[in-house]
């Protein structure tokens, strides 16, 4: 039987409040996170992702108080990304209560803090973040972005997938810049070069807008499908995603 998949609703963290933007841009304001977070756990999310989006980009650290009360409130994994770019800021993150630490531009910048983390916590609360664009120049046709989306780096997205799959990383988490919050469909080629380029399980993200979107990125290869504005501004409910996932033939925990 092929392995389930999860489903995991992202809570993108601007000033302590719950926000989703279009193309890692136009933010709005979607909720309280700890309210957020208690609702998703009680109508059945398999995992919780909180991202500090501004973080990295304002040179801090992840806000812990934030971390603690999600934590506090999750009955599922709780994934926390943004600003983490060493061990002790991780150690940090992970005393406040979150499962696994999700790093990205610090991960680009600073191959080797990947092995460190996994040497100092264990592979399985050590996520990469890898945001994408689309580049024709390049041998697979996307680009890594750091600094939030903001920053092209000339790198193939797909190679540098590789070389963090290399690491032992067992989940790696591409963003599609041109899918965030279009609710356009998640992209599918990104999803299938970099599975069949790895071991690691994939993570869906970026443009989820209606329910055949997620079983095309689970045909694509994808184990956790992740999505934001849809599960905040109630248009998809988990319940509701997971019946229709299964009643297409796709496991679901």
């Amino acid at each position: 039987m092929s392995q389930p998949v999860r489903i995991m609703p992202c809570l993108d963290m601007q000033n302590g409040r719950v926000v989703k933007g279009v193309h890692f841009v136009d933010i709005r304001d979607a909720g309280d996170p700890v309210a957020c977070a208690l609702a998703y756990c009680a109508k059945g999310a398999d995992e919780l992702a909180m991202l500090d989006i501004t973080a990295t980009v304002e040179g801090r650290a992840t806000l812990l108080d934030v971390v603690r009360r999600v934590a506090d409130a999750a009955t599922v994994p709780f994934t926390v990304g943004g600003g983490i770019s060493d061990v002790k800021t991780a150690e940090a993150v992970l005393a406040a209560g979150a499962d696994k630490v999700s790093i990205s531009s610090a991960a680009f910048r600073k191959p080797e803090l990947v092995p460190e983390l996994i040497r100092a916590f264990d592979a399985a609360k050590v996520t990469v973040a890898i945001d994408v664009d689309r580049n024709a120049a390049l041998p697979s046709g996307y680009e890594v972005y750091i600094d939030g989306g903001r920053t092209a780096t000339g790198a193939d997205a797909v190679e540098w997938a590789k070389r963090v799959d290399g690491f032992g990383v067992p989940v790696i988490l591409p963003t599609s810049k041109a899918g965030d919050g279009a609710r356009t469909g998640y992209d599918l080629p990104v999803i299938r070069a970099i599975k069949q380029a790895v071991s690691a399980e994939v993570v869906a993200s970026g443009g989820a807008g209606t329910l055949e979107h997620f079983y095309d990125a689970a045909q694509a290869g994808a184990t956790i499908l992740l999505a934001a504005s849809i599960f905040h501004f109630g248009v998809i409910g988990i319940g509701e995603l997971k019946a229709y996932l299964s009643g297409r033939g796709v496991a679901v925990l």
